[in-house]
């Protein structure tokens, strides 16, 4: 295969070449074991289809578990780069759909820990200049913010149920949107997390009773 640039550039190539020549793929007609197989000999056409398929859903999945928009569309362009790069050492023992959630999943949490090292530095920076080195406090400023009008209830509602997923630990966290957003089974949520069904519904339960307590005022 040759070297991927960006997945825009991609879908774009595949784009032209299917306008010169008759398409590798049509829209739907193959498997998605058979478009990474095809992809594994350097079809390109056979993985913007795959891109095409999963691009919104993994976009998607990604801004469930970060919160911010720009690093759902990079994290879901560097789930499809690792799909695409691991294209010859992939095994169908899973469903594509579990295998290309479990690279989204791995690069969201990563991304997650990586913004609480950075919170922790910070903080303990701030608590340290003013108790002393070695004391750590917990930072959980209250929300001072204005009532809002009536008819932004429902927004309102939303955006909170956002920003109260976007506070939960990602390991309640991931199982939660897999299971609640994005309607994976206790089966395939074990197999993308590579934990036992039982543990990923203890952390579901665990989530919704936090989210319960979290979202009392618009329930």
């Amino acid at each position: 295969m040759g070297v991927l640039i960006s997945i825009d550039e991609l879908l774009l190539s595949a784009a032209a070449s299917e306008a010169q020549a008759a398409p590798v793929c049509a829209p739907n007609p193959h498997s998605d074991h058979g478009l990474l197989e095809a992809t594994r000999v350097g079809d390109e056409a056979a993985f913007a289809e795959l891109v095409r398929r999963y691009r919104n859903q993994i976009t998607n999945f990604i801004y469930r578990m970060t919160d911010d928009y720009e690093t759902s569309v990079d994290l879901a362009q560097e789930t499809f780069m690792r799909v695409y790069c691991a294209a010859d050492r992939y095994q169908s023992n899973y469903a594509f759909s579990t295998y290309i959630y479990r690279i989204a999943a791995n690069l969201a949490i990563s991304e997650l820990r990586r913004r609480k090292r950075r919170r922790l530095v910070s903080l303990t920076s701030f608590f340290q200049s003013r108790k002393g080195a070695d004391e750590l406090c917990e930072f959980d400023p209250p929300d001072v913010r204005p009532l809002q009008d009536a008819a932004l209830v429902e927004h309102e509602r939303r955006v909170a149920v956002a920003r109260a997923i976007a506070t939960l630990p990602d390991k309640y966290r991931a199982p939660l949107v897999l299971r609640d957003v994005e309607g994976r089974s206790y089966e395939e949520i074990a197999c993308i997390l590579e934990m036992s069904e039982g543990t990923v519904k203890s952390r579901i339960n665990r989530a919704r009773a936090f989210l319960r307590d979290k979202l009392q005022s618009y329930l």
